[in-house]
């Protein structure tokens, strides 16, 4: 039985030595459009339906919140067939990897949102730029797994998120335009090189 046990083991640690040196192809092109369009959307609702963000910020990072749950979705779902259709046996191997190069930071955004409202919530203005450094932190741990100049998004999230944190700075007040046009531009982005990417893969296949 400990030599089963010892097999299954080596057996899961060959996979995800495997899984760690391919190129994750689980993120599709369009999906990741889409995520732009909704965060846009996002945006241009609340600029129009909330007056004042700064006096509801519950509100609005509510709004933000149910964006960001509806991309992930969306994201994973797409994730789970292209990881079948590209990875096959690996496809399990893959997608924990992908989530765990993200893990951290999604982790972080979650618990700063949590003690900025929580023990500071006059300083929540901080959060929109706090959160894009976030996102750049997480691309940047994926750039092993994806194509290599997905670290041209996580450079634009990076640097969004200090010109947003310095932008807010200036009346600590929450815009729908400081959320929305950093995250629709580097989705944009991440979504243009992800395709791009994919065509030469194809290419190199052939």
């Amino acid at each position: 039985m400990r030599d089963l046990d010892r097999a299954l083991a080596d057996i899961l640690a060959i996979r995800s030595q495997i899984a760690a040196g391919t190129a994750f192809r689980g993120y599709g092109p369009a999906t990741i459009a889409l995520t732009a369009a909704l965060a846009l959307a996002t945006a241009v609702l609340q600029f129009f339906w909330l007056d004042n963000p700064s006096a509801h910020p519950l509100t609005f990072f509510a709004g933000w919140t149910v964006t960001a749950v509806i991309s992930a979705g969306v994201i994973w779902v797409e994730m789970q067939a292209r990881s079948r259709r590209h990875h096959s046996g690996l496809a399990d191997a893959m997608i924990q990897q992908a989530i765990e190069q993200f893990r951290p930071s999604a982790a972080a955004g979650v618990m700063l949102a949590i003690m900025l409202g929580k023990f500071a919530p006059e300083s929540l203005w901080m959060l929109p730029g706090l959160w894009q450094v976030l996102v750049s932190l997480g691309m940047f741990a994926s750039a092993r797994s994806l194509p290599r100049t997905i670290v041209f998004a996580g450079a634009w999230y990076f640097v969004a998120g200090f010109a947003t944190l310095v932008v807010a700075s200036q009346n600590h007040e929450l815009s729908p335009w400081t959320m929305g046009l950093p995250f629709t531009v580097g989705q944009l982005l991440m979504a243009a090189i992800l395709y791009v990417a994919s065509g030469e893969e194809d290419d190199v296949e052939d």
